[in-house]
């Protein structure tokens, strides 16, 4: 008898990968059923099913070529036709839908040609330049065109390294693809099982009722089980609100930064694990500038409060869910210690409803300050869809800084990546100087895989590659 992998996380779900998602546990479960065209290795990109591509000096036009006798799981040959049909149905403004935020991947691919030049070539050519468009594609889910049509829900048609055997409501069971173009796996079946209570999943690992578990607790190390940690690309921020009242002040937003002890947070509120976030993306992101230190300076806060005329004090409204992140309302109280001591009161706001919070940021409608998180692993996304004016994204507060709108314009036009990341760190300087979010950390989180696996390590955007899995002992 096959033994089964079994794996235990906070959820287990299976919606249209078309749609925008940036939980972990689901993306690990898409990964495994489905192919992209590239994979993400450290800062950079590798052949997946495009074994090859080109693109033109200004971004605009990319061209394709595929992997050979590549096959979804129904028969039917992954090849250009197929592949410039998903691209066309990620197009579409209703596609890429993630917490009130439609239109993802529209923003994008929205007026693109899609072009089969032969039957393994096919060429985009973009409305307007994207030479970070492979940050795009990295999690542009390619399934058979063939269950376009019908309902998604355990219908949808990989041509990854597992076929879906089935689904339930806590359970997802996969089945090694013999065929697959990358070669065989470790383990030939693979089970998700979802698990929310974190002592559940601890305890089921330790007893070898599962083989993996995710999200677990920091703490000693456990018998015959090998404890990972790596720290998540997702920065824990706060939004500012820029757009009315008194954060529309730069010396004020980096008044509040200098005016937090990020360390001491981080003991405080999560026990030590995390690593201070030095500015709007993480040490992962490409483009990230090592030079920019998340200062703790609170004299210098005294007196830039007193230069944006609030020298007696000011009280700020913080709008704060129960949570995103799920330590949110601790966060607050621990922020707001810090800064009392800089004579800033925060009138805290409490919201239950995780969706119609991030609806209502969505709508703009966050009080002087939000707690919020701030992903993907995409440098470009961050600045274009949270930062620029011009946009005005979902996650957009009020920001406007035309230095980085122009190092962005210049970005997207800059196919060769040493130029680009150059780039990226001239935004990170200027942005450390015209602060648009409170900036506090990356979690380090830990996952658990029984046996002895030094060699072992999570991918650079922390979810899950369960081919890399070892071999069931």
């Amino acid at each position: 008898m096959t033994q089964t992998l079994k794996i235990a996380q906070s959820s287990v779900s299976y919606e249209d990968p078309h749609d925008c998602t940036d939980a972990g546990d689901i993306l690990s479960i898409f990964g495994a059923i489905f192919d992209t065209l590239v994979k993400r290795e450290g800062a950079g990109f590798v052949p997946h099913l495009a074994q090859s591509w080109t693109v033109s000096d200004e971004g605009r036009v990319w061209k394709f070529v595929l992997q050979p006798d590549v096959m979804f799981h129904d028969g039917n040959h992954v090849d250009a036709a197929a592949v410039c049909a998903n691209l066309h149905r990620l197009s579409q403004p209703e596609k890429g839908y993630t917490l009130g935020s439609p239109g993802v991947w529209h923003q994008y691919l929205g007026g693109a040609d899609f072009k089969v030049l032969s039957p393994l070539t096919f060429e985009i050519a973009l409305h307007a330049p994207v030479s970070d468009l492979l940050d795009i594609l990295v999690q542009a889910f390619i399934l058979s065109p063939a269950c376009f049509d019908a309902e998604l829900l355990g219908r949808t048609i990989g041509s990854g390294p597992y076929i879906i055997e089935d689904i339930t409501e806590t359970r997802i069971r996969a089945r090694a693809n013999s065929a697959h173009f990358k070669g065989p796996v470790h383990n030939t079946v693979i089970e998700w099982h979802a698990c929310p209570d974190t002592a559940v999943r601890l305890d089921g690992l330790v007893q070898g009722d599962v083989h993996v578990a995710n999200r677990l607790p920091g703490g000693a190390p456990i018998k015959d089980v090998t404890r990972i940690k790596y720290v998540a690309p997702v920065a824990i921020i706060y939004l500012f609100n820029i757009t009315v009242g008194p954060l529309a002040n730069s010396d004020l937003r980096r008044a509040l930064n200098l005016a937090v002890n990020r360390d001491a947070l981080i003991a405080n509120v999560v026990g030590g694990d995390a690593v201070p976030l030095t500015g709007f993306v993480s040490s992962a992101h490409f483009g990230f500038a090592e030079d920019v230190d998340a200062t703790f300076a609170p004299d210098q806060a005294r007196d830039l409060l007193k230069k944006a005329g609030y020298k007696d004090g000011l009280t700020l409204s913080v709008s704060c869910p129960t949570r995103l992140p799920d330590e949110a309302q601790a966060l607050t109280a621990s922020l707001a210690a810090q800064l009392e001591r800089i004579g800033v009161t925060l009138d805290v706001r409490t919201h239950e409803d995780r969706e119609a919070y991030a609806h209502m940021v969505r709508k703009k409608q966050i009080g002087d300050m939000a707690v919020f998180d701030s992903s993907p692993l995409s440098t470009f996304r961050v600045i274009y869809e949270k930062l620029d004016a011009r946009v005005s994204g979902a996650w957009w507060q009020g920001y406007d800084n035309v230095t980085v709108q122009n190092i962005l314009d210049a970005a997207r036009r800059t196919p060769d990546n040493t130029a680009r990341a150059h780039l990226y760190q001239q935004a990170y300087r200027e942005i450390a100087h015209d602060p648009p979010w409170l900036f506090l950390y990356n979690p380090i989180r830990h996952i658990g895989i029984r046996g002895d696996h030094p060699n072992f390590a999570m991918p650079q955007d922390g979810v899950l590659d369960v081919t890399r899995l070892p071999p069931l002992t």
